[in-house]
């Protein structure tokens, strides 16, 4: 990359406005390589791979004064940049792609005889911001390779396993079944294996799970995947947890 340009090519071909490029020079920034006899910036190679790492740090959100500090630390190599930039970029399709899945599971909602109510479509947007709120980025890329390896097939097979789990809890609940008896907790048992299959084991994925279904209330959570569950059932779960976890 021998080749040097003035700044009006760099600016064609690169996407950047000519002003930019000399408000980047103004604040030392980007400086050029040199100048023509009549005073034309000059860019080069070493430019063109610093504006690189500009472009990769405004994408990570940073402002001109935060790249300025990025550029002057050593560590901050156009590799180490270009891979905070591709990371970003993960944690981005990660994000999409729950999204994508929210959506679709909302369209087949859309689809079906019942249809959907606002309150569903409410609860839906609600939930979709909290998958940022409560799970890192690490975690919802975790996920998303969870779901890649379970398969779209396990996972309405799962929803179908929630389905029967509430209908037999709520089943026990309206017989007035003891919430510490051994039938309650074999429901809790099979209750445990779906979360366990969701999280893959990670106890930071369950921590943060937990913690959605706390502050977002169970009820909005599962229902914006198109389940339902009677009313007073969590309280029953509740009563069945506190009661298996006693002293016996």
């Amino acid at each position: 990359m021998s080749e040097e340009m003035k700044v009006g090519e760099l600016a064609k071909r690169t996407g950047l406005t000519v002003r930019t490029l000399h408000h980047y020079d103004e604040i030392g920034l980007l400086r050029p390589g040199g100048r023509t006899r009549s005073g034309h910036r000059i860019y080069g190679e070493a430019e063109v791979l610093r504006l690189q790492q500009i472009a990769s740090l405004r994408h990570l959100g940073l402002s001109l004064e935060e790249i300025g500090d990025c550029l002057d630390r050593p560590e901050y190599t156009l590799d180490r940049v270009l891979e905070m930039q591709s990371d970003r970029i993960r944690e981005e399709i990660v994000r999409r792609t729950q999204l994508r899945d929210l959506i679709d599971a909302l369209r087949d909602r859309l689809r079906s005889p019942g249809g959907v109510s606002i309150d569903e479509v409410t609860r839906t947007i609600q939930v979709t911001m909290s998958y940022e709120k409560y799970f890192s980025p690490d975690q919802l890329r975790q996920l998303e390779a969870r779901r890649v390896e379970v398969g779209d097939e396990r996972i309405w097979q799962a929803q179908d396993d929630w389905t029967r789990l509430f209908a037999a809890y709520a089943e026990a609940m309206e017989r007035g079944v003891d919430p510490g008896s051994p039938e309650v907790r074999v429901l809790l048992a099979r209750h445990d294996a779906l979360v366990a299959e969701f999280t893959g084991g990670d106890p930071d994925i369950h921590a943060s799970l937990t913690e959605m279904f706390r502050r977002e209330g169970a009820d909005n959570v599962i229902a914006s995947g198109g389940m339902q569950a009677p009313a007073g059932l969590w309280d029953f779960i509740r009563s069945a947890r506190q009661a298996s976890s006693a002293p016996g």
